[in-house]
């Protein structure tokens, strides 16, 4: 017999999780946390046999397309790489600016309240959910897999479902404990789990990205995204220099001759290591106010963390109406080099010079980057007196080569300074 708490448990997981059914079962991924740093193969341009989570996403993600769950056919889309030093990708997507889901909340704000009255991910259709994606602690069989298993309500499953519109070939979400009603915020466990889950697709071509809110989330239930594209991201082969290394072996550098401002994470002693020091960094720019991007990317050995300001400026009226008609709303993609454009127009004019325009309205400006780096950098415990000058022999010979050709002169991204609010 149910009890008075049962029913109403029962009634509640009706009304606000759509794909959970009582007594519905779910294919389950569990891996085991890393103890050891991320292994140093399959860097972009290596050749690698798939992985068992690489063929079961793809797998899962095709059965749903051929189901006609999307919302459009992202593989019709028109995309091509614009001819430059960088090689940026874009896409023609229309069927996303049409179709996709309208942001719900505002934009002035990176931390808001869950609110289960706007749209949420305990909301989609349980045939959305490709599978359950866990991590164990203490677990000596390594990787599992269960074609079949019930869904753990009581302890709130993470899952990783398909984006119905997606931007491009596997776009997928991972969410985090959905049953939780996490808002948009990362913390440790959460981005824990988003490394583990590039580490274990183990494709380099597969990249997991999360936007904040104010810098264009569109969902305020806790997620990251991720798909795959076959080639390299312009950021990816940024140079960059080489600022610090933390107590747990982290490598902290910044990108250079890049037109968006940000820092790269990677190395560690292990995993965890790697996981504290982006996701407490995350949590700084979260409790002061700054929106941010971030992507995931060689298979989880790299961490690229971009504090943004576009969306203040478009409210300060600081962004050119030739900008703003293109409708491109630079979040974590775009920033990474993968241009989404929404008009025809756009399409058939891109250039690389037009990308590094609008990229260069999204960054901080260099006084306001210099003060957000001190705040993070206190908020690690990491030691930050400028660049560190060891071992940097190689960093800015790439410097040099990238900018030798006199392809993009020194850029002052934008003129409004971003507020960095204490």
């Amino acid at each position: 017999m149910f009890g008075y708490k049962s029913i109403v448990f029962v009634w509640v997981l009706t009304l606000f999780c759509g794909f959970l059914l009582i007594g519905a079962k779910l294919p389950l991924y569990t891996v085991r946390r890393m103890k050891n740093k991320i292994n140093e193969k399959d860097l972009v341009g290596e050749k690698q046999e798939a992985t068992f989570l690489d063929t079961l996403l793809l797998g899962e993600w095709e059965d749903r397309a051929q189901r006609g769950l999307f919302r459009y056919d992202v593989t019709a889309c028109e995309t091509k790489v614009i001819p430059g030093e960088y090689g940026f990708i874009a896409q023609l997507n229309e069927g996303r600016h049409l179709k996709k889901r309208p942001t719900e909340f505002r934009v002035d704000k990176v931390l808001q309240p869950f609110d289960e009255n706007k749209f949420n991910f305990t909301k989609v259709g349980q045939e959305e959910v490709l599978f359950q994606f866990e991590e164990k602690v203490n677990d000596d069989f390594g990787a599992q897999f269960v074609a079949s298993a019930p869904i753990d309500t009581e302890n709130s499953p993470s899952v990783v479902a398909i984006n119905v519109s997606p931007i491009e070939y596997g776009h997928v979400l991972l969410i985090p404990k959905i049953l939780e009603h996490f808002p948009q915020r990362i913390d440790r466990e959460s981005f824990l789990l988003a490394l583990h889950m590039a580490a274990e697709v183990g494709n380099p071509y597969f990249r997991l990205g999360y936007n904040s809110l104010g810098a264009f989330a569109t969902i305020n239930h806790l997620h990251f995204q991720a798909y795959y594209v076959y080639v390299p991201f312009p950021i990816e082969k940024a140079p960059t220099r080489k600022i610090t290394t933390n107590s747990g072996g982290v490598k902290i550098s910044e990108l250079l001759n890049y037109p968006v401002r940000g820092l790269v994470f990677e190395g560690g002693i292990s995993i965890e290591d790697l996981s504290i020091a982006v996701s407490d960094s995350c949590i700084c720019l979260q409790e002061n106010n700054i929106p941010y991007n971030v992507l995931i990317a060689d298979s989880g050995k790299r961490t690229f963390l971009l504090p943004q300001c576009y969306a203040e400026k478009q409210a300060l009226g600081e962004v050119s109406p030739e900008l703003l008609d293109t409708q491109v709303n630079p979040a974590v993609w775009e920033i990474s080099g993968h241009m989404v454009l929404k008009r025809k127009k756009d399409y058939e004019e891109a250039s690389e010079e037009n990308a590094w325009r609008l990229l260069a309205e999204v960054s901080l400006s260099e006084e306001r980057f210099e003060e957000v780096k001190t705040l993070m950098f206190e908020a690690i415990g990491c030691s930050y007196d400028g660049i560190d000058t060891d071992n940097n022999e190689a960093e800015f010979e790439k410097e040099a080569d990238a900018s030798s050709d006199g392809a993009h002169p020194t850029i002052v991204p934008g003129t409004q300074e971003c507020m960095v609010n204490h």
